[in-house]
């Protein structure tokens, strides 16, 4: 298997593991700060603006970040994200340890981390292949979903735990320590080279990756599926802590045991994909229904019931994710990655405002159970649109 070679590779093996390190820091953070909002204001819209606004950022960051991937060596940026990150985390758990923070903090901290984000997301796509080699992509994509998704199932169980026994800000400050070891990783790796100057006009150069998505029939049905699923269907950050807190009143403990069952049905699909080979558009397709089984399970009066739908709804999320970013990433040249991979970030993260936010509406004027139920229909359109025929089997990539 190509991701059990990759990890025989001392310094992918570094990597990995540090970026795992760093992506439990993350999501401790994201199940910290919905839990602040909440704590704060009681609100689910006020929460879905604060995912919008963290969102928002990539709609006017991806493509430049996509130009800036393609022409600069990604160590050097990702040094850049990946430090500005650590500080910021750091600066908010001070916040909050100090008693001092308020719902507008975490506006602004949203925004600008967000926007880190967006630049980093396109960055350290391209910057797997390169460290990898495109032929051992599809191993490394299956061994990135693995950390991450494990990452998604331990991080919020712990920082359920750690804001239980010592409250948000330490989740906080954990995110800010778990940069560290990626940060010294990636001072190990050689710069790599520095590509062909452009015009001095990153819009232009940014078209060419829009032309390229927008032109080849299999990444264009990909992107515009992906653009509607994470539209309708992914916005667990605003859906989960709003259901946990508004509808079954869970502790801090509880709603991160729910944020965890995404976070199983997450690796679970992860896992699958390590083992069933190369990508198909079908699995695509099946990963959007078990996305809007998810949501409409939720609508169901069965408490006991709801960790189950969302595994369900984690699995599905993967499921698309996988098999979208690996068609795309086999898809494109090298010499455009970055730019493509911006466009595919773009619609992925900067769909998130408005769904983020229409999630958390729904929940203040239908309730939580009609809402997933708005939202589960949505979804399944979605996925019976999506049964029509896509590209034949042979003009997928090899």
């Amino acid at each position: 298997m190509l991701a059990l070679t990759l990890l025989k590779d001392p310094l992918y093996r570094s990597y990995w593991l540090s970026l795992f390190t760093s992506q439990m820091g993350t999501w401790m953070q994201a199940a910290a700060q919905a839990w602040l909002v909440l704590l704060l204001t009681g609100s689910a819209e006020r929460l879905g603006l604060v995912v919008a606004l963290q969102f928002l950022p990539s709609l006017l960051f991806s493509l430049p970040a996509g130009v800036m991937a393609d022409r600069y060596p990604k160590r050097n940026l990702l040094l850049f994200t990946q430090g500005g990150m650590m500080f910021l985390a750091l600066f908010m758990a001070l916040l909050i340890l100090t008693g001092q923070v308020r719902y507008l903090h975490v506006l602004l901290f949203a925004f600008l981390y967000g926007a880190l984000n967006a630049m980093d997301l396109p960055v350290r796509q391209s910057f797997t292949v390169e460290l990898a080699g495109r032929e051992r992509y599809p191993g490394a994509i299956a061994l990135n979903s693995f950390g991450f998704n494990t990452s998604r199932l331990l991080g919020p169980a712990l920082a359920g735990v750690l804001m239980a026994l010592f409250g948000v800000g330490v989740a906080y400050l954990a995110n800010a320590l778990s940069f560290l070891p990626l940060l010294f990783v990636l001072r190990r790796v050689a710069p790599g080279p520095k590509a062909e100057e452009g015009d001095g006009r990153w819009w232009r150069e940014a078209q060419e990756g829009v032309r390229f998505v927008l032109e080849n029939a299999l990444v264009r049905r990909v992107v515009v599926l992906v653009l509607f699923a994470s539209l309708l269907g992914m916005n667990f950050q605003t859906l989960v802590p709003a259901y946990a807190r508004l509808v079954l009143g869970l502790s801090a403990a509880g709603y991160g045991a729910l944020l965890s069952s995404v976070g199983l049905g997450a690796l679970g699909a992860a896992l699958i994909m390590a083992f069933t080979g190369k990508p198909k558009p079908l699995r695509l397709v099946l990963g959007v229904f078990f996305l809007a089984l998810a949501h409409l399970g939720l609508f169901l009066p069965l408490a006991y019931l709801a960790p189950f739908f969302l595994a369900l709804g984690g699995f599905g999320m993967i499921s698309v994710l996988i098999n979208a970013n690996t068609l795309v990433q086999l898809s494109v040249p090298d010499r455009i990655r970055g730019r493509v991979m911006a466009v595919y970030s773009l619609v992925m993260l900067g769909t998130g405002p408005l769904g983020a936010y229409l999630t958390g509406l729904l929940f203040e004027l239908l309730g939580g159970r009609l809402a997933a139920l708005a939202l589960g229909g949505a979804v399944l359109v979605v996925g019976l649109y999506q049964l029509r025929s896509w590209p034949r089997e042979s003009s997928l990539p090899v």
